[in-house]
């Protein structure tokens, strides 16, 4: 009944910029945190960035003052802007929302956790 999807990435030099996207599909009533997490061969999955329905954000140590993250609840998509990218943000980058609330019914909602995207391939080359 709901799912994220995940567009964008694909390809960069170093130096440039990629923008990511991830929209959450079906009868949404309100999306939580939702943030990118990524994971490079060899190394395990990292935090990149959150941001809270509220749009209290919080950035992985290496990722900050490059990438930005923002949302628009009103289309419940969460964005992922990476500029000054490097050979070492290369990987899988996947989108997660920790609580998505959803109709069940004209006048009923439930709730379910830990949401995750497909995932997306990043390609960053010096």
């Amino acid at each position: 009944q709901v799912q994220l999807m995940e567009s964008g990435g694909h390809w960069a030099q170093a130096g440039g910029s990629l923008r990511l996207s991830c929209k959450a599909h079906g009868n949404i009533a309100t999306v939580d945190t939702m943030g990118w997490y990524r994971q490079s061969p060899g190394k395990p999955r990292e935090l990149v960035a959150t941001i809270s329905s509220a749009g209290a954000t919080i950035y992985g140590d290496s990722v900050m003052g490059r990438f930005a993250i923002s949302r628009d609840n009103g289309v419940n998509t969460v964005y992922l802007q990476m500029n000054d990218l490097k050979p070492e943000d290369s990987g899988i980058y996947s989108c997660n929302a920790d609580r998505i609330r959803y109709y069940i019914g004209p006048d009923y909602t439930t709730y379910g956790l830990d949401y995750w995207g497909q995932g997306t391939l990043v390609t960053v080359t010096a």
